[in-house]
């Protein structure tokens, strides 16, 4: 494949897609702003684990800082740039990188939350690609060491989606999927927006409640209390995601209505609904936790405000209460700030 790729991020899924990629061929150039992790990809390689053997190699890269990136413009320019950053950072990274792509060459949002909209404000619509990486659950354990905690999907589980905003299937969206692939199952999707906003339920509801009470992602399933928060903070999203107009799709073996009524009161869909999230407890790796609680525990900024501070900004647009994601937002800025500690305690009278 004659193309060259930047990954801006590479962290857990940047870090883990760009190993992937440079594995099989592809011509990556890393780019992060972590001079540690910087300089032990370069020196010792990447070292990429996962559930099985397959998952599990070291592989050689070149990674450069963020103030190299001005020396690039020797290099020739990029076909294909990754962001995959932090949401509050999308701008800042699409600047850095606007000026080194090929005159065709385009940027792919390959993030938490809704930023196709960020990156488009610095480099145009007709440059802007979205890829949903959903249940991937990597972790950058260390400098040049990305773990991921559950096995490969292959057919069981499309982990990979890329789209266009307007919502055609184009050569470049196959292009990310077919890049996609190297790491796990990937396809193209003609509702990159719907497909955005079921993320975005499952971040919402995941996310934010690993960071304030420090629970892992087993440990949000086990604790009675933060299972049911999640189950309503999933309800809450999904109803604001349908009154905007789109096609939801959640948990296998459910369906958004099933969430709704739980949420409501609806035994019997709260019991079935609970008996899920209890049975995935075995096809994740103890040591699994969302990005949000990821980045409590090492001190760094949330992306809180990005994914459900924006579920309560849609929901105030479309007339639909989001009362335990603005409580959320709160809780983890608190906890951001110092003020209170991660702890379950903090969500059981919710």
């Amino acid at each position: 494949m004659g193309i060259r790729v930047a990954m801006v991020g590479c962290g857990a899924v940047g870090g883990f897609t760009a190993g992937h990629m440079v594995r099989n061929g592809v011509d990556v150039t890393l780019i992060d702003a972590w001079p540690d992790h910087v300089a032990k990809m370069n020196r010792d390689g990447l070292s990429l684990r996962g559930v099985t053997e397959q998952e599990s190699f070291d592989v050689p890269v070149r990674a450069i800082g963020i103030t190299e990136v001005q020396n690039l413009q020797k290099e020739g320019p990029f076909d294909v740039a990754f962001i995959s950053t932090k949401s509050y950072e999308s701008q800042f990274a699409a600047s850095l990188i606007k000026d080194y792509l090929a005159p065709r060459g385009f940027v792919v949002s390959l993030q938490n939350a809704i930023n196709e909209e960020r990156i488009a404000s610095v480099v145009g619509w007709h440059r802007v690609v979205g890829c949903i990486a959903s249940s991937i659950s990597a972790e950058l354990e260390a400098p040049a060491f990305i773990q991921r905690h559950v096995p490969i999907r292959g057919d069981s589980y499309t982990v990979f989606r890329a789209g266009e905003a307007h919502g055609r299937i184009t050569e470049r969206v196959e292009l990310v999927a077919e890049l996609m692939r190297h790491t796990d199952s990937a396809m193209a999707t003609r509702d990159l927006w719907g497909e955005r906003w079921s993320k975005l339920v499952v971040n919402s509801s995941h996310n934010g409640l690993s960071a304030a009470t420090g629970l892992g992602g087993n440990g949000m399933a086990t604790h009675d209390a933060a299972r049911r928060v999640q189950i309503r903070m999933a309800a809450e999203s999904i109803q604001v995601g349908q009154a905007l107009g789109h096609v939801l799709h959640v948990k296998k073996g459910t369906e958004p209505a099933q969430w709704i009524a739980a949420a409501k009161g609806d035994a019997k869909a709260m019991q079935g609904i609970e008996d899920l999230l209890l049975a995935e407890v075995g096809s994740r790796g103890e040591g699994q936790r969302p990005s949000m609680g990821q980045d409590m525990l090492k001190g760094r900024k949330t992306e809180i405000a990005e994914i459900n501070g924006h579920v309560v900004e849609k929901g105030a647009e479309v007339g639909i209460a989001t009362p335990l994601n603005a409580a959320m937002v709160d809780l983890v800025q608190r906890c951001e700030r110092g003020e209170i500690a991660p702890d379950p305690k903090n969500i059981e009278a919710w």
